[in-house]
């Protein structure tokens, strides 16, 4: 026994017996009697023995281990939990505690009354724990005695850890895919999983030339992933399961899973043509629309009207709908004037952060050229001025092919729709920025030199948004990088696509994440 203190407690006396409290203003009595064993002069207590007598007689902490082992798993630094389960906590935490005190066995007979850690180096690999504890004996008496338990910090991995370290088969797998020819919305979702740490159960993140493969240990872990993209973007998925071997005898099968997860086709910033059960729905809504947010939900808007309408995931995919133009298949117009629109009453006409405006355009191609304008309506009065630059829909030059998009009459299509605000006269493309993302560790499959530019445009282009909206940037971490140094000139020109140092957060060693139930905590509108 590390260390011990024995007290005998009857009533309210500690090391002493009485049978009546005293007077306030009387003195307590002094009676004594002799101890049975060693006839020492001692308080009056049920034993009639003393505290020396009575441990040499008694031992409260016989069957109690005074030394143990616990295991600790380094790879996802849990603690086992027998008989299976593995559970995270800190050293002298609450949790830690609580698992020491569960793998003591004979605390039950006893009542426990205090415990606590004694400090150790972490590297020594043991945890002491401080008992207080009470028990009857001896005809009523109560003994108190304090001791110390040790406990050894074993290694052993889990079983997560060890199919990791020995490159085990995984049994399940979520395959996320959007029938898209850009990767936005992917590069949109690597940043969110960060954020939230879903990753962190992950045996192996792996690109394909249509989305990622995540990988997992178990059903269970997949199924969590899954759950995670409904909670953020309109999906749909489908499960299937491969037997993969069994054992008769004992009646045990084993499957691997799969979990195939479809993104709905629709990104920020698209022109998309809604289906005529949804225009009626949502009172007659102008079928051509521009997406403004993609979430749990999808915002729409008309640039024409401002009328706007929000789109749930069942809803979606009840009545879906096609983009007819997207990332890539924008035309760069001139605003060569634009004038607000206001209403009867004189107010401008406003829908969220947009305003309604007319414009006169023209085709950056054909400046110098011909003379050929477009007057259009826009929702980007708010933005837009004489002299800038904006990406847009040329309906009169696109081949459309879209079954909703047929069905409208070619009189009530514009010529074209105005889509975002260009900042490319102010954008040096070999500029750094600002601000740089975190990315998860993927395993790259070979590809093809137009897939790799494909695939860097898509980022750059995510990029951009992030810079040019500032409530979209909100949802994401950036981190400032440190090799940025801007120059008065750019200053001075990009106030527009400032971003302030308090919606950075300090650059980090590595700007990658591990995947693994190693992975690092860490905690995004499409």
């Amino acid at each position: 026994m590390d260390s011990s203190e024995d007290v005998i407690q009857s009533g309210n006396a500690v090391d002493g017996y009485s049978l009546a409290e005293p007077a306030a203003d009387a003195p307590a009595p002094t009676q004594c009697i002799l101890c049975c064993q060693c006839g020492v002069a001692i308080p009056p207590n049920p034993a009639a023995m003393c505290v020396d007598c009575i441990r040499t007689q008694v031992d409260i902490t016989e069957g109690i281990p005074k030394q143990m082992t616990i295991f600790f798993c380094r790879g996802c630094e849990r603690y086992l939990n027998p008989p299976a389960s593995w559970i995270q906590a800190e050293l002298e935490s609450r949790e830690l505690l609580t698992l020491c005190l569960k793998r003591l066995k004979g605390l039950s007979k006893v009542r426990l009354i205090d415990a606590g850690f004694i400090w150790t180096e972490p590297h020594s690999k043991r945890v002491k724990v401080k008992l207080t504890i009470q028990k009857d004996v001896l005809s009523g008496a109560i003994l108190q005695q304090t001791f110390v338990v040790e406990y050894i910090v074993g290694h052993q991995f889990c079983l997560d850890c060890h199919r990791q370290e020995a490159q085990d088969t995984w049994n399940a797998v979520v395959q996320v895919r959007q029938k898209v020819k850009h990767k936005k919305t992917f590069f949109h979702l690597e940043q969110l999983i960060i954020k939230h740490s879903a990753h962190q159960r992950t045996l192996k993140i792996a690109n394909s030339p249509d989305g990622i493969d995540f990988f997992y240990s178990s059903r269970g872990d997949a199924k969590r992933m899954v759950e995670f993209f409904m909670a953020v973007a309109p999906v749909r998925y489908k499960t299937s399961e491969r037997l993969v071997g069994a054992d008769l005898q004992n009646n045990v099968y084993n499957y691997k899973y799969t979990f195939s997860v479809e993104i709905a086709p629709i990104c920020k910033d698209d022109v998309v043509c809604l289906s005529p059960q949804l225009s009626r729905q949502f009172g007659g809504l102008n079928p051509l629309c521009i997406c403004d947010r993609v979430g749990t939900t999808m915002h729409v808007i008309d640039p024409s009207t401002l009328q706007g309408a929000v789109l749930s995931s069942t809803l979606f995919w009840r009545y879906p709908f096609k983009a007819i133009c997207t990332h890539g298949g924008y035309t760069e117009f001139m605003v060569l004037d634009i004038e607000p629109l206001r209403d009867a009453s004189g107010d401008l006409i406003r829908y969220g952060k947009f305003m309604l405006a007319e414009a006169t355009v023209a085709r950056m191609q054909d400046l110098g050229s011909n003379d050929q304008q477009y007057y259009v309506r826009t929702h980007l009065g708010h933005l837009l001025e004489a002299g800038d630059l904006v990406w847009g829909f040329d309906l009169t030059t696109a081949n459309i092919n879209d079954e909703h998009t047929n069905k409208i009459s070619p009189d009530r299509l514009p010529d074209v729709v105005l889509v975002k605000k260009s900042y490319t006269d102010r954008r040096k493309k070999s500029r750094k920025r600002r601000f740089k993302l975190k990315t998860l560790v993927k395993d790259e499959a070979p590809a093809r030199k137009d897939e790799e530019d494909r695939t860097e445009a898509a980022l750059q282009a995510f990029l951009d948004d992030i810079e040019e909206d500032k409530d979209y940037r909100s949802n994401f971490m950036l981190y400032k990088n440190t090799e940025y140094r801007p120059s008065t000139e750019s200053e001075n020109e990009e106030d527009d696509l400032h971003i302030g140092m308090d919606e950075m957060l300090e650059e980090f060693d590595s700007l990658q994440v591990d995947t693994g139930p190693d992975a690092a905590d860490m905690g995004a509108d499409m």
